[in-house]
Parts: structure tokens; C-alpha cells; sequence
């Protein structure tokens, strides 16, 4: 991860087929296409690898989030269930709706903590979206459970973990509805981009109408389409969905090659009695795109990040004082920090976060480390990156 290190003739032919056909809009212009159409490729294919009914291409994750939710009737006052540790974008993508985002605790998983979202069910609760942060996954069984008994619908953000499986079945195809973002970062990209998956087709029709402003694209003439009901510009552009479509067939070979490296670097930390490493629910495997371990506390956690840095090994984050990732740091969505006047539904909402504490969160993130796994690495660098942490950490710990 990410899947950009490893560019090649596949990404070129592709994008290249979309400048000679001349169509870079993924909808209409249906006679000077000559039968190219990425972006209906590339939907059909993360179909397949995903195993789902239905995939809707959209133009960012964050887009992804805001149509699952629409696409489910989530809006104005609503609840959604998110964890602590994700990224801005859950919460943005939820308000943009003006629905309410309600943050819990995780767990060693890092991701949502089922007793947690258990307490945090109220009446006005209408979703449950656990974050697979950092390649692996929340404990979907009891997520699920949660949901069926309070008929709340789940949405899975699977952005950072696609290549991860839960019980054989590919992570973003498990819940009501899954989101995947396809950004420059992600280990498949497109550069920009985003999608829904789901299995059912009332939310599929919804998400397809709703990411092009409301259109039905029924016929071959999109200007006397109808509109069901209002909508909004999410589309993704055939150039983007070329560069996806070449990569989405490579996601077996980057799973592999992360496997490969995080492999040999786990197995050295793993000599050190005070690394733990976080818990893949039973039944899970992570797309190996991040190796997440906890040290002892908070100070020894800091330390060795000083320690990283210092020895030049890059690509490892400690989230506790990050502000994209983490809720201790977003004082911009404590202090409601926006351009425009915001409902009384959600300034009431959000009123809990001035007091909230999330002491159990703290704790996981103050502890961890999350390595990024990079596809580009060779064998040497991979053994030679495991050799300095190793030192870097028991250097601290003595």
C-alpha cells in the first residue's frame, strides 16, 4: 500500500484507451465511445473480486459514506454510530446529510467496540458504521447481532482494508451497504475516487440515481432521462476508473507482496515480550497494508517514535495526537468550526463532545503504532526496516 508504487503498462494502456476514445465523462457520448466504458468495467469487476450484487462508482470515499447513507434514508436528526478512530471524512460525510455522528470507544481491534455501541443505541439512532482502519476489521458478528435487534442499518467503511476477508467474505459486502475510498493513497487508486457496494437493490437504485443528480440512466439518451427525486454531482470520470480498473486486477498481487513484508517484520517485533499486536476478530484476515502493535504506555510509545525518527524509518504513525485520525485532536468538529449556520438537531447533537472523554481509546491509541506496508520495498529493505525497529525498541525499553 499504495497501490501508485507499483504504476505500470497496465494503468498506462488503460488511461490511454480513454484519451484516444476521446470520453472522459462516464456518462452519455454513447456513439463516440466506440464501447469503451471504465467506469462500467471497473464496476463489474470490484462486483466480482468483492462479491457483491451491485457496485456504485463515486468520485471520493467521503462521497461513498454520505451516498450509503442517503441511499438508506439517513438525514436531518439521525444518529449514526462511528468510532473515535477513523478519519474526518466519517463524520464529515454524516453531516453533510445533517445527521448526527456519534462517537464511541474502540477496542484492541482498533475499531468499534461492540459494548460501546451497544449503551450508545437511542431511540434516534439510525446506523452502525464501523471503520476497518488500517487494514483489518471490527468484530462484524456482533455488530451485526447489535443491528438486527435494534433494526439498524450497517454500513461498513472498508477504505483502509480492501483485500482483507471476514470468514472468507471480502470486507465492504458484509453489511446493508459498504464504502470504499480509491484515493491516491489507498492500496487500489484511482487517484480520486470512492464506491458503494451493496446486495440490496432499492439501495443500489438510490446510490446510482443520487451520485448524478437524481438521473435514472434508463435508455441510451441521458438528456431525456427522468429524475425520481433530487441529487448531486459524485461522479467518478472514465480517466480515474481506467486507472482503478488496472489496478483492481492486480489486488491479489499486492495482498501478497504486503503479506510477504509484513510478515518478516512482525515475526522480528514479535521477539520482543512488551510489543503486542492488535486483535484480528476470529475468522478475519487484514489485508496486511498496516502492522499495528501496542507498547507498554503512553511515554515508551513516544519514545520510540522519537527513536523511529531518528533512525530514519519512516512510514509508522502514533494517532494520539493526530488530527486527522483521531478525536482528540478535532477541535474543529468540538467547536463546530463550519461555514454555514448549522441545524438546531445537530448543534444539540454534538453537544456531548464538549464533556465526552474517551478514556479506553486513549489508552489503545496512546499505545499503538501502525507501520504502513509498502508494495515497493524489496526483500533487503523489508529485512533491513524489521533489523532498526527492532533495536529502536528494545533500545527504549532497556
Amino acid at each position: 500500500m499504495p497501490g501508485f508504487e507499483l504504476f505500470g503498462e497496465a494503468e498506462r494502456k488503460e488511461v490511454n484507451d480513454v484519451l484516444e476514445n476521446g470520453v472522459l465523462m462516464r456518462y452519455g457520448f454513447d456513439g463516440l465511445r466506440n464501447g469503451h466504458w471504465k467506469a462500467k468495467e471497473l464496476e463489474r469487476e470490484l462486483e466480482d473480486q468483492l462479491q457483491v450484487k451491485h457496485a456504485q462508482l463515486v468520485s471520493s470515499g467521503t462521497a461513498a459514506v454520505t451516498i450509503a447513507l442517503a441511499s438508506a434514508g439517513i438525514g436531518a436528526g439521525d444518529e449514526v454510530i462511528i468510532p473515535t478512530f477513523t478519519f474526518v471524512a466519517s463524520f464529515e460525510a454524516i453531516m453533510m446529510l445533517g445527521a448526527i455522528p456519534i462517537l464511541v470507544e474502540i477496542d484492541d481491534t482498533l475499531t468499534l467496540d461492540p459494548e460501546a455501541v451497544k449503551k450508545a443505541v437511542t431511540p434516534n439512532t439510525k446506523a452502525v458504521m464501523p471503520v476497518h482502519m488500517c487494514g483489518s476489521m471490527a468484530n462484524l458478528d456482533a455488530l451485526s447481532s447489535i443491528c438486527k435487534t435494534h433494526d439498524l442499518v450497517l454500513i461498513e467503511d472498508s477504505s483502509q482494508a480492501t483485500g482483507a476477508t471476514y470468514y472468507g467474505k471480502p470486507l465492504g459486502s458484509i453489511g446493508d451497504l459498504g464504502c470504499l475510498s480509491l484515493d491516491y493513497v489507498k492500496i487500489i487508486t484511482c487517484g480520486e475516487g470512492g464506491a458503494v457496494l451493496t446486495n440490496n437493490e432499492e439501495y443500489y437504485n438510490n446510490a446510482d440515481h443520487y451520485s448524478d443528480h437524481g438521473h435514472d440512466h434508463k435508455g441510451n439518451d441521458r438528456g431525456a432521462e427522468t429524475h425520481p427525486f433530487l441529487g448531486y454531482n459524485f461522479r467518478i470520470s472514465e480517466l480515474h476508473a481506467a486507472v482503478g480498473l488496472a489496478q483492481l486486477k492486480r489486488l491479489e498481487e499486492f495482498v501478497a507482496i504486503q503479506k510477504k513484508n509484513y510478515t518478516i517484520i512482525r515475526e522480528a517485533l514479535s521477539t520482543i515480550p512488551e510489543v503486542t499486536f492488535r486483535t484480528v476478530p476470529e475468522g478475519g484476515e487484514e489485508s496486511y497494508s498496516f502492522l499495528s502493535f501496542f507498547l507498554p504506555n503512553l511515554e515508551i510509545t513516544c519514545k520510540t517514535m522519537s527513536a523511529f525518527k531518528e533512525n530514519n524509518i519512516d512510514a509508522c504513525f502514533h494517532y494520539y495526537d493526530n488530527s486527522w485520525h483521531y478525536v482528540r485532536k478535532w477541535q474543529h468538529l468540538k467547536d463546530l468550526k463550519v461555514l454555514y449556520p448549522l441545524s438546531k438537531e445537530v448543534i444539540d447533537g454534538l453537544k456531548y463532545l464538549q464533556t465526552k472523554t474517551f478514556p479506553k481509546s486513549d489508552q489503545y491509541i496512546g499505545r499503538n503504532i501502525s507501520c504502513l506496508i509498502k508494495l515497493s520495498w524489496t526483500e533487503d529493505e523489508v529485512k533491513e526496516r524489521a533489523n532498526k525497529m527492532l533495536i529502536s525498541i528494545k533500545e527504549v525499553i532497556s
